[in-house]
């Protein structure tokens, strides 16, 4: 999940680097002919790169090998929690580039709140909401742009007529790696009032199939540190106090059997209501919300009451549900039928709305937003433009009397 992305999306931006950086024809208007319009894609100049925890190779690489497709420079800042990962990065990168072409920054807070501070020509950031607002005012004073991949609450939409144990197996899968880390790993699900039972049968089920022992399993990823471990244990206990129900899929919280202490077992909450931080907060971790709906208008209007996510996932046959949802709601992208795959696609964007992000960059997409669009239109020798200028006379009024019509 690190590190084939990145390869197969450098792969894809080899492929058709060439094509995108050729001029681009646009149309001329017939009054303007025989004049030329054309597009140039230009190089912006430094990226700047802030790159999270949860994926440090992905989220780093991937807007780097971006950028430079583009034609840019680049700094990068990875996350001062994961400094092996940053130390291997900084060792690779400055044997491939020169300092001046690649640069990696370490460092802590502090440090990435001067990096996102300067003078770059954008800014690429991924990570948390509250990060990335902060990231956004830092770069508004010197007018930098911004591309933010956030989060948020991506919810799961099951319909009826779907097969539940299906469903379960493709939401654990999605829910588990990297155990919740990941900024589109579903947050909550919604199912139909009658299946809520069998649904959650079912997900317990497949997380078993997924990772036996899931407690020793050496194939289930633990919590980056002890803060989020705490917080994640606090949200459950507070789920509990306000009258949830929380199940745990393996053996018993007090860690007995537990091959690291930071393994944080999935749990299923139930009875779920606004007050509660896990339906508040992104919950970045292996807790499942499972809430009923009566109608899919209900549904839709519960994830519409709410801010828009980084991605949605539906489950069920293509049909009216279906539809309804894919028209009726806004979120970053969609996986139809799994999860967390849309983001693999190289050939579709990839970025956030509203609270979830702010622009794209995997694909076509990733190269236009780290390139200068830059516009030219070319005179011809004889043109229309010739006879509109001073002084005026007949030929300018048969050819405002034609352009008026």
């Amino acid at each position: 999940m690190d590190l084939l992305p990145v390869l197969e999306g450098i792969r894809y931006l080899r492929r058709h680097l060439e094509r995108w950086a050729r001029p681009e024809p646009r149309e001329v208007g017939l009054h303007f002919r025989p004049g030329s319009n054309r597009v140039i894609y230009q190089p912006l100049g430094v990226i700047g790169i802030i790159s999270p925890w949860n994926y440090p190779v992905a989220l780093a690489l991937m807007p780097l090998a971006t950028a430079i497709a583009a034609g840019n420079r680049a700094m990068i800042k990875p996350s001062e929690l994961t400094p092996a990962t940053s130390a291997v990065l900084t060792s690779m990168l400055g044997q491939i580039f020169a300092t001046d072409q690649v640069a990696v920054v370490l460092g802590d807070a502090s440090v990435g709140s001067a990096f996102a501070g300067l003078p770059f020509d954008r800014i690429l950031f991924t990570g948390s909401t509250a990060v990335g607002r902060a990231v956004m005012r830092a770069a508004s004073d010197g007018l930098v742009p911004v591309t933010l991949e956030l989060g948020g609450k991506s919810q799961v939409v099951i319909d009826r007529g779907s097969s539940l144990r299906r469903a379960a197996r493709r939401i654990a899968w999605g829910k588990l790696g990297n155990a919740g880390q990941t900024c589109i790993a579903p947050d909550y699900v919604l199912v139909p009032d009658e299946a809520l039972e069998p649904f959650i049968t079912a997900f317990a089920t497949e997380v078993q199939r997924l990772y036996p022992d899931i407690a020793s399993n050496p194939d289930y990823a633990t919590v980056i540190n002890d803060r989020h471990h705490s917080r994640l244990a606090g949200w459950l206990d507070d789920a509990r106090a306000k009258g949830a129900r929380v199940r745990e899929i393996g053996t018993p919280s007090t860690g007995q059997g537990r091959t690291h202490p930071r393994t944080f077992l999935p749990a299923i909450v139930t009875g779920v209501t606004d007050e509660m931080a896990v339906a508040r907060e992104e919950i970045f971790g292996p807790i499942l919300p499972v809430l009923p709906y009566r109608t899919i208008d209900d549904a839709i209007a519960y994830i519409n009451a709410r801010p828009r996510p980084l991605a949605l996932y539906f489950f069920g046959p293509d049909g009216p549900a279906r539809r309804r949802v894919l028209e009726r709601t806004t979120s970053g992208g969609v996986s139809i039928n799994d999860t967390l795959l849309h983001y693999a696609q190289d050939d579709i964007p990839f970025g956030g709305v509203g609270a979830s992000g702010i622009g794209a960059y995997h694909g076509h997409e990733g190269f236009k937003s780290m390139s200068h669009a830059k516009g030219v239109f070319e005179q011809a020798r004889f043109n229309v433009i010739d006879l509109l200028r001073p002084p005026f006379g007949t030929w300018f009024n048969r050819a405002m009397d034609y352009l008026f019509r």
